[in-house]
């Protein structure tokens, strides 16, 4: 599974890079072909003005390395131009430099800055932005036909950048709304698996504590040991506390489940758990997973191995990844066949096998060999399988 979204922003990056570049030959051409600085003030100007195009260019990008330092790049960009715009207005030995680079530089950082910051500092920097990129053409080379077309032009491509970025900042919202409903279905599914898991830790205790009563209550019984029976109402009560307490944790935390981890194998056996044998091939051991996929693995496990414990008599349960031609293949295994209506019937199958489906997979779930019962889910492996981080990141 590769990261489908990397090569896009990558493509992005490059394409970026070169506009600002060919923008940069441009005005580099046009200064090239204009008088040579005059006067005192002309040869010192010419240290810092000439270079402020190329200095913005460089800024803009630099925005991708420091995404959380927009407003600081773009003020620095705004002020290196609005520099040259006021020393080829107000000094006359100095020749006015061509404002193309400078001009797309503050479009993409005002786009950037319409995307990520609160709309109070993005509606600021907007309103900078097109006074920086309007301006310029007008001081640097007048009202005059055809060169009053290039502010009509700044103006234009002002209101596209700012049209792009707040299209960006509504889509990175609704990336998070569907995280966040997401996440709420994933802690009431959690809600519902926390019942069933008290609930048989519970009975259990119960059921060894009523034990435990009737034999003492029951001179033909034979003589037992007060605390062996004590020591398994305790080593059931700790399982129970244990579970409860790694589920509580992860109805309250915000984080994507399940945990951090992204590695196949790490995902797999932090749902089985330490009583479920595990077999995890050596070549998906270290599969990356995106986090969409690793969800869905997750929940799928939690699901087939609640059902084992709830719907069969299961003493043995297995659990195997491994690949073969079709993709990944995740298969639970246990020795208990639940009964009818709750195999074919249930809301959990049908849950995993909607979840497989959604990631272009599959599921089934039926009697395996002379007692047993089995899950497979399979996930297709390629190139062009990545369900996770589809929102667009060019700005």
């Amino acid at each position: 599974m590769t990261a489908g979204g990397q090569p896009a922003r990558r493509s992005v990056f490059v394409a970026e890079v070169a506009v600002l570049l060919v923008a940069t030959v441009v005005d580099a051409v046009q200064v090239s072909g204009g008088d040579g600085p005059r006067g005192v003030l002309g040869p010192l100007f010419t240290v810092v003005v000439p270079y402020a195009g190329t200095a913005a260019a460089i800024l803009a990008v630099l925005r991708r390395r420091f995404p959380r330092r927009v407003e600081l790049l773009a003020g620095a960009v705004m002020g290196l131009s609005l520099l040259s715009t006021a020393a080829a207005g107000f000094v006359e030995q100095v020749a006015a430099q061509p404002p193309l680079t400078e001009v797309l530089a503050v479009l993409l950082l005002a786009a950037a800055g319409c995307r990520r910051l609160p709309p109070a500092r993005a509606a600021v920097l907007a309103v900078a932005a097109c006074v920086t990129v309007v301006l310029a053409p007008i001081v640097r080379y007048g009202l005059d036909y055809p060169a009053a077309l290039f502010p009509v032009a700044a103006a234009l491509a002002w209101g596209a950048a700012l049209a792009l970025g707040l299209i960006l900042r509504d889509a990175d919202a609704r990336h998070r709304r569907e995280l966040e409903r997401i996440r709420t279905e994933d802690r009431l599914q959690l809600a519902r698996d926390l019942h069933d898991l008290v609930a048989h830790h519970v009975t259990g205790i119960v059921v060894r504590t009523r034990a435990a009563q009737a034999l003492a209550a029951n001179p033909a019984a034979p003589a037992q040991d007060p605390a062996e029976v004590y020591d398994q109402i305790e080593h059931a009560a700790a399982e129970a506390l244990t579970a409860t307490r790694g589920l509580v944790g992860v109805l309250r935390s915000d984080e994507p489940l399940p945990s951090p981890s992204l590695v196949l194998g790490d995902v797999v056996r932090a749902a089985a758990g330490e009583e479920v044998a595990v077999h995890v091939g050596d070549d998906v051991e270290a599969l990356p997973l995106p986090p969409r996929v690793s969800v869905a693995l997750h929940r799928v496990l939690l699901e087939a191995l609640t059902n084992s414990r709830r719907h069969a008599r299961a003493t043995v349960v297995r659990v195997t990844a491994r690949s073969d031609e079709d993709g990944l293949v995740l298969e639970i295994d246990n020795d208990g066949v639940p009964d009818g209506v709750a195999a074919q019937g249930g809301h959990g199958v049908l849950g995993m096998t909607e979840r497989m489906a959604e990631l272009g997979g599959e599921l089934a779930a039926g009697p395996h060999g002379h007692d047993g019962w089995r899950v497979t889910a399979r996930l297709p492996l390629g190139p062009d399988d990545d369900p996770s981080d589809t929102v667009p990141r060019g700005i």
